[in-house]
């Protein structure tokens, strides 16, 4: 007799996840969805605090077809999670860390939505539980977006719903070299390569956990393994994209959310030893993508420390990041009948240090908080004409999977 194929298979890498554990399979076990459409592979990654035995339990009284694999200690998440994905026979994959659990609709509801909508990755709302978690891309429920015109980019974790055809047509997996970062590549490739995807932000379907012992599924390490993951990144986006607003719009993220904390407060932290080599692991970075239209997407006081950054000068960084880091208010100087507006950070107009005002100049979206400022007309028209455009390069056909680009 032939087996009917699951719609969706749930992959779970454990590691030292009791007691945790236990909710996040009570939360398996309580999906809506029939058991006849779901099945799940848990890996447990050479624990040695009774995880494997009760995913021992959990597989013989399960309720859904269950595969349980024990292996030695891979060291991270990525080597569980592409042994699950190798054994998967699902329509759809999710993956669920063992620290976490799911809202009971979530399969349900995330299944039905890629199946409606036709696309390839399907993000459900994340709540943090004792936890943060992003907030930005949950304003509304969209049956089908990309990763271009919407918020997507800012969350990277690899809790999502993937087709797996999608998955297995261009041999995606999880970089196992990589120590932190790999679900942000192995998802951003996805949002390129997709087929659409769906955002469901009505209903919570993922409650990412913090364990009260700090410890989670992804390995720890120092600074060195930030600029891996973005270097990481950075590659990928460059050889899936051609130069220009696309891959500037998405370069946004590695800048902003893996590099620029490196020069954040614990940059004042720092020995000289680490802030020297700091920069030297940011400079070819910084000489390969920085440029004027990744800048100008940032707020002032993030611009000028990325600009000192590849300028080399942590000299002048110091003194910068003791200002950010006391909310201290920029003084605005508004010129040209208020329709310009610089933010006076440290060493604006400073002869001494060199820095061109373009780096102190708040674009629209930042200088329409400050009182006085007036917009540009030429400056609305330029931006509305520019916004026109986005639209109709990220919506042309094939312009939001980036095969073309990575054929």
């Amino acid at each position: 007799m032939t087996v009917a194929q699951p719609d969706v298979t749930v992959i779970i890498g454990a590691y030292e996840a009791m007691p945790y554990l236990v909710e996040c399979l009570a939360s398996v076990e309580a999906q809506t969805i029939d058991r006849t459409r779901m099945e799940v592979i848990v890996v447990d990654d050479g624990s040695t605090d009774g995880t494997g035995e009760y995913l021992e339990e959990f597989a013989a009284g399960a309720t859904m077809p269950v595969t349980l694999i024990r292996q030695d200690n891979s060291g991270g998440p990525s080597g569980p999670r592409n042994v699950g994905l190798g054994k998967a026979s699902g329509r759809y994959v999710f993956f669920l860390d063992a620290d976490d659990r799911l809202g009971p609709e979530a399969l349900e509801r995330m299944v039905a939505m890629a199946d409606e909508n036709g696309t390839d990755v399907v993000l459900g709302k994340v709540e943090g539980v004792n936890r943060g978690a992003p907030k930005s891309m949950w304003g509304e429920t969209v049956g089908r977006t990309d990763v271009f015109s919407s918020n997507i980019k800012f969350t990277l974790s690899a809790q999502k719903l993937f087709r797996r055809a999608l998955l297995e047509r261009h041999g995606m997996r999880f970089d196992e070299s990589l120590w932190t970062g790999e679900d942000a590549l192995f998802t951003m490739e996805a949002y390129l390569r997709a087929d659409g995807v769906s955002v469901l932000a009505d209903y919570t379907c993922y409650y990412l956990v913090g364990r009260a012992d700090g410890k989670h599924v992804t390995r720890s390490g120092g600074y060195s393994l930030r600029f891996d993951s973005a270097s990481a990144l950075m590659t990928l986006l460059a050889e899936l994209l051609p130069p220009g607003p696309k891959r500037d719009t998405l370069m946004v993220r590695p800048f902003l959310v893996t590099l620029l904390p490196q020069f954040g407060p614990q940059f004042l932290k720092d020995g000289e030893e680490v802030r020297r080599r700091k920069f030297e692991l940011a400079k070819p970075l910084m000489d390969a993508y920085w440029n004027d239209d990744i800048a100008r997407r940032l707020k002032v006081h993030e611009r000028l420390r990325l600009h000192l950054v590849a300028a080399g000068r942590p000299d002048l960084l110091e003194e910068v990041v003791k200002f950010v880091r006391a909310k201290t208010e920029a003084p605005a100087v508004l010129e040209r009948k208020g329709r310009r507006l610089y933010l006076g950070y440290p060493y604006f107009r400073d002869t001494g240090a060199g820095i061109p005002d373009a780096v102190y100049r708040a674009e629209a979206r930042e200088a329409r908080l400050v009182p006085g400022y007036r917009e540009d007309p030429l400056d609305s028209f330029l931006r509305r004409a520019g916004r026109k455009a986005r639209r109709v390069l990220f919506t042309r056909p094939g312009a939001s999977d980036g095969r073309a680009a990575a054929a």
